[in-house]
């Protein structure tokens, strides 16, 4: 840590004003700041990976299919063990921990490179402790985030991270292309590598000392432990309507993103050039979403933005199958995945504050790890179903069936179970962070 000329600030308890969020060079912006920079290393390292595998590898299809999948599947196997302790130990070092192991990783690609014995074996390494030590680190930060901000700024905190997602997933990616072409996947790897060790730094910075995490009673149940977040998610309403929810909607839109694609640059013959318009233009509108987040919580309830901004962004796959193969239709295509995105920006800060705020401390880390871990579980499912189904029923079926399965994951929302007692106080005045 960085010298300092006096003592860190006494704790001090959740939920209380104090330690304002708005306060200048406050431990909540330096939580913000490595999160953003993580998140524009990981915007620009996206998608690298595989980009190494083909071009310094020359690893064939199934090779690439087989990196996903590892990554994915490989890298739950490595968390699972890892929830009940993150749960029962201090949260910033196991952040500090998780991107350190991240750098550690993705630096030894570039090194790796350059020494000329870079394999696709150290490849899939990478992938699968990538993965895992993904899902340690958001286990860890929301219990540290639910921490360190009063429950009353939580929505707008959890707006801002929204928006900083949204930026950095829209600018990231193209600096990234520029980079590879420029030069090759390896560097924008780098960057991801360094964005991580800078992000260590960041947590690192934080002053304020960490409220001490719940204790396991001196038990020994590690399997009990282990699988509590999934048994807290399945034994409480409102959040196991959300979980199933949020695996529905997520495994539709991961899933139907390679069908769109193809549906757009083959069925409806646009270009390479009008396919990354329709992909990129929507982006901002989950920015706005974002930012629009706390004044709509504010002035609706946290209640009513969960249920009707999630059951909103359930709406707009369909329009695309009655686009034409147009300027119009790529308007009408652009103007469906705007209001997705402006919708599901919405909905992300309101869900994000109303699960801290349901979740006990002693399961948060658990319930998210849970969440994260089958959502890497299902998603790969999706989208392999997909493209059973787009291969046996065609490409305009298979978008047809996803839109009607994300239409009905909104009858899945806590319509009935969600009433507002741990709904956080969001006040009239918002400052900024």
């Amino acid at each position: 840590m960085t010298g300092r000329t006096r003592p860190p600030p006494a704790p001090l308890a959740p939920g209380t004003g104090q330690n304002r969020v708005s306060e200048p060079g406050g431990d909540v912006r330096r939580f913000w700041s490595a999160y953003a920079v993580s998140a524009l290393g990981s915007g620009i390292g996206a998608g690298a990976l595989p980009l190494v595998a083909i071009f310094l590898l020359d690893a064939s299809d199934w090779q690439v299919s087989l990196l996903a999948v590892l990554g994915g599947l490989a890298g739950v196997a490595m968390a699972v063990p890892l929830g009940p302790w993150i749960e029962f130990h201090y949260k910033r070092p196991t952040l500090i921990a998780a991107d350190l192991i991240r750098f550690a990783a993705l630096s030894s690609i570039p090194a790796a490179a350059w020494l000329d014995v870079l394999s696709y074996g150290q490849l899939c390494t990478v992938a699968v402790v990538q993965t895992a030590a993904m899902i340690m680190s958001n286990a860890a930060s929301q219990p540290y985030l639910k921490a360190l901000v009063p429950a009353c700024e939580r929505a707008r905190v959890n707006s801002r991270l929204e928006t900083t997602t949204w930026t950095t997933g829209a600018l990231g990616p193209p600096v990234g292309g520029l980079l590879v072409s420029v030069t090759s996947p390896v560097a924008s790897i780098g960057i991801d590598a360094i964005s991580y060790l800078l992000a260590a730094f960041g947590w690192r910075r934080i002053r304020r000392p960490e409220p001490p995490p719940p204790t396991s009673g001196g038990r020994k149940r590690w399997l009990v432990d282990t699988v509590a977040g999934w048994q807290y998610i399945l034994a409480h309403r409102t959040l196991r309507q959300l979980f199933f929810n949020a695996l529905l909607f997520g495994g539709c839109i991961m899933a139907s993103t390679p069908l769109i694609a193809v549906y757009l640059l083959r069925d409806l013959h646009f270009n390479a050039l009008q396919y990354g318009i329709a992909l990129g233009v929507p982006c901002a509108a989950g920015v706005a979403g974002s930012l629009l987040a706390p004044a709509i919580i504010r002035r609706v309830g946290l209640g009513r933005t969960l249920l009707y901004g999630g059951a909103a962004r359930c709406l707009w796959m369909g329009p695309i199958l009655l686009a034409p193969p147009t300027t119009a239709g790529l308007v009408l295509i652009i103007a469906s995945d705007s209001a997705l995105l402006l919708c599901a920006g919405i909905f992300n800060p309101a869900f994000a504050t109303c699960r801290m705020a349901i979740t006990p401390d002693t399961h948060l880390s658990r319930v998210v790890g849970a969440w994260a871990m089958t959502s890497k579980v299902v998603q790969p499912v999706c989208i392999a179903a997909a493209g059973v189904l787009a291969a046996a029923a065609g490409i305009r079926t298979a978008i047809a069936v996803l839109a009607v399965v994300l239409l009905g994951s909104a009858a899945l929302l806590p319509w009935t179970a969600l009433h507002h007692p741990a709904e956080p106080n969001v006040p009239d005045a918002m400052g900024s962070l």
